[in-house]
């Protein structure tokens, strides 16, 4: 009998390339908002109980960082109650939770890449939501795994490099945040590890390294020289722009406040991640020249 895989959030980058990646794995039920709505937790309940999946993966979440801060109830109720109802129920089925986390869990302050070691202090409300969710889940069922990532792009939905492409082929000028380092992760590499967990824990009858994990793309970046390598990979594959990597200028962070602080320092440690499941993460710019080829 063929195993059934619960995607939620079908329609965002991570959960459209998911559909794609374990598609061989299982029969795939994919839902968007309108099919499941997490922020109605009894009938989020009901949807599960009626489906019994043996696995859930659980990319959707409330993204908004910045409403978030005036929005506080709306962000815990997506991104903590429903994983926990998530959690819950899948508990009851005996089933594994794959759900994925951020690097706004930390604040951003330590001097080298986070490990999973290391202690969360969000400084957003988007980023303490996604911490309690993390929390919930790992009390509801000890049959989870969660993937923090960051700055995520995918060929799929709205992100930082079309939006940085869009810009470019609109003004002449560009200014950019300098000061936040990260690792831009593709969707696509996050769907496909995905799917070899998942294969994993399908072959092995249900047992894996459960837990929690640092999962980008490796190397590290800036808002800033992040976009223009995006300018640079587009004007080299013929894009008609009105400004090029040089005509990007260094933007510090205290020039452009925002409702929500961003970590300045979002790097990653992956090492763990690797080692336990003998995985390597290609560097970020190889991940993000793959997503611009599919978008140009």
């Amino acid at each position: 009998m063929m195993p059934k895989i619960l995607i939620t959030g079908k329609n965002g980058q991570v959960g459209f390339e998911l559909q794609r990646a374990l598609a061989p794995l299982g029969e795939i039920i994919a839902v968007d908002r309108s099919e499941c709505d997490l922020a109605d937790l009894d009938a989020l309940r009901a949807f599960v109980a009626r489906v019994q999946p043996d696995v859930i993966v659980n990319p959707a979440a409330y993204t908004a960082v910045d409403k978030a801060e005036s929005d506080r109830d709306g962000a815990f109720l997506i991104n903590r109650d429903a994983v926990r109802v998530l959690g819950e129920e899948a508990a009851r089925l005996n089933a594994l939770v794959i759900h994925y986390s951020t690097d706004y869990v930390f604040d951003g302050t330590k001097d080298g890449s986070y490990s999973e070691e290391d202690t969360p202090a969000p400084k957003s409300v988007y980023g303490a939501s996604k911490l309690a969710g993390e929390l919930a889940l790992a009390l509801a069922n000890p049959r989870h795994l969660i993937l923090r990532t960051s700055w995520v792009v995918g060929a799929h939905g709205g992100n930082f490099a079309k939006t940085m492409l869009r810009l470019a082929g609109e003004r002449e000028t560009l200014s950019v945040v300098a000061d936040q380092h990260g690792a831009p992760t593709s969707a696509a590499l996050l769907a496909d590890l995905t799917a070899h967990l998942v294969r994993d824990y399908l072959q092995v009858e249900g047992e894996l390294a459960f837990g929690t994990y640092h999962v980008t793309g490796a190397g590290a970046t800036t808002w800033y020289d992040y976009a223009r390598f995006v300018i640079a990979e587009a004007i080299a594959a013929g894009k008609p722009l009105k400004l090029g990597p040089d005509a990007v200028v260094p933007l510090a962070t205290a020039a452009y406040p925002t409702p929500a602080a961003r970590p300045a320092n979002s790097r990653l440690d992956t090492s763990y991640f690797q080692a336990t499941f003998g995985l390597h993460l290609p560097h970020w710019r190889q991940s993000v020249r793959h997503v611009l080829q599919q978008i140009f």
